[in-house]
């Protein structure tokens, strides 16, 4: 489902959601006459409610957290930890077996099982669903009901990431699935049920009675749509919102002076980089034009000057430290103008030339500035840039839908499995995202997917990654800083991979 389609389908349903029956309150926080509340800003809307149909962890996958359950959950350490599953191994390189909780069930009675979790996964390799996380379970053979509380997963290849995958996969009741709409309507397995929707505006949740986990802390958590920043921030220093993300590192000593709120960051698992569209002219089959393009902008100085020395420069690629298969001995292209002029001499032009690039707005911290210093640097090694800035759903709409992504767009990249393959997937022959085709980096990353030997992998990861820096399909920039703001109402146990829970905060 297009995130316009989910738009839609979300503000036809406003009025009949603008106040849910209230239903069973959530428990009260010990000592309290009213449960806590908790508030947080979101600078992007909420596009869609069906776990199958989004991949956003920082808004849509972060609500729908709330609202149901998955097997698996990864915690602010970044550690797996069980959720419906209590106990899961690799039976053999293509079979996974799972242990489930007993007695789980949804809002409505139906039993969250094994049965269950089958129907999901099939639902999601369907054809005709159109499901967007579909190429998650490309590997996925066959889903085995052991018993109400066993199953088995067979993959046509090895999938050693898969229980990894599994942490982004959010289960629906199958019946009321079939006679309901997932993106605007809900029913709940997990801690909170929905109270109110606002499109653009607001979604409110409420602990919900009857949960099988234990009760949430804040009875109330709600989820404002705050698109700028200076908005966030005025919000937050006026005790309105507990939670804002990207801030301005020049805003952190304005927030910490107030006494009222608490500005930070911490390592972001997220890269940022230009994509090529390696499939047009100029860059395609033209590496040392994409090579120039690297050369010629100073990732330091904008991590510097913009970030306020916070993140740190990609290492040629777009996995972290973060990721397994990072391989450190990938260093950055070096900032270097004369090499780039070379490059660029090398490529065949002689001249200046003019290059479209498109730059969505409102979603990444510091975009404007981050574009307009890559595009002054571009145009002093001779690369003029005509920049197209449009709204985030338009960007993804051509980026995706159309397939009419110009010759640069500006992206970042993270895989909350924090396993490299998935990532590295984004640049992979056949791959909608990729823009690019090459057949050694391809089949050094399918290889990596045909054992389950955890040294052989991360090797072919590595040889991959190295493939990717010498290829040059983007213009890799820098590793972004997890840039937060919280009131000292609460304390946040903060994170570098987008997903943002009530259960990471405490009450004060």
């Amino acid at each position: 489902m297009s995130s316009r389609i989910a738009r839609r389908a979300a503000v036809a349903l406003a009025a009949a959601l603008w106040l849910l029956p209230a239903g069973l309150a959530g428990a009260q926080a010990q000592g309290q006459a009213q449960p806590r509340a908790l508030t947080i800003a979101f600078a992007a809307n909420v596009n869609t409610l069906d776990p199958h149909n989004t991949a956003t962890i920082g808004t849509d996958m972060s609500v729908i957290s709330h609202l149901y359950t998955p097997l698996l959950e990864r915690g602010p350490d970044l550690k797996l930890r069980p959720m419906l599953a209590t106990a899961w191994r690799m039976v053999d390189p293509t079979t996974w077996r799972f242990t489930l909780r007993e007695g789980v069930t949804f809002a409505n009675g139906e039993k969250l099982d094994a049965a269950a979790v089958k129907w999901n996964i099939e639902r999601v390799r369907n054809p005709q669903v159109n499901a967007r996380i579909r190429p998650w379970f490309r590997l996925v053979k066959d889903v085995n009901v052991v018993s109400a509380t066993e199953l088995e997963i067979t993959t046509s290849e090895p999938f050693p990431a898969l229980a990894d995958q599994l942490s982004m996969f959010y289960l629906l009741p199958p019946q009321w699935a079939a006679q309901n709409n997932p993106a605007t309507a809900v029913m709940p397995s997990g801690p909170y049920e929905l109270k109110e929707l606002r499109p653009g505006d607001r979604i409110v949740l409420g602990a919900r009675a009857g949960y099988w986990g234990a009760q949430p802390a804040f009875g109330t958590v709600t989820f404002r749509i705050v698109p700028e920043v200076a908005s966030r921030i005025a919000a937050l220093m006026a005790g309105e919102v507990d939670l804002i993300t990207n801030v301005p590192p020049s805003e952190f000593r304005r927030i910490n002076a107030t006494g009222r709120a608490q500005a930070g960051s911490v390592d972001s698992t997220r890269t940022f980089f230009i994509r090529y569209n390696n499939l047009k002219p100029p860059f395609q089959n033209n590496r040392n034009l994409r090579l120039a393009l690297n050369y010629a902008v100073d990732k330091q100085a904008i991590v510097e000057t913009i970030f306020g020395g916070q993140g740190r420069v990609a290492n040629c690629g777009i996995m972290t430290p973060a990721y397994f298969g990072f391989d450190p001995a990938i260093q950055p292209i070096p900032y270097d103008p004369a090499r780039a002029r070379q490059l660029l001499r090398e490529a065949g032009i002689t001249g200046p030339i003019t290059i479209d690039f498109d730059i969505p707005t409102g979603v990444y911290l510091l975009s404007q500035e981050v574009t307009q210093a890559v595009v002054a640097q571009l145009e002093e090694v001779g690369v003029r840039v005509r920049m197209n800035e449009m709204e985030f759903g338009a960007f993804m709409n051509r980026y995706l839908r159309t397939r009419e992504l110009s010759p640069m767009g500006y992206l970042s990249l993270a895989w909350p499995t924090l396993d490299g393959e998935g990532l590295l997937s984004f640049y992979e022959t056949g791959n909608i995202y990729a823009y690019w085709e090459d057949e050694t980096y391809t089949n050094l990353l399918r290889q990596s997917r045909r054992t389950a030997e955890p040294e052989a992998r991360q090797r072919l990861l590595q040889q991959a990654a190295r493939r990717l820096c010498d290829e040059a399909p983007s213009l890799f920039l820098f590793t972004q800083p997890a840039t937060f703001g919280t009131s000292n109402r609460v304390q946040w146990q903060a994170r570098g991979d987008d997903w943002v829970r009530a259960w990471d905060f405490a009450p004060r």
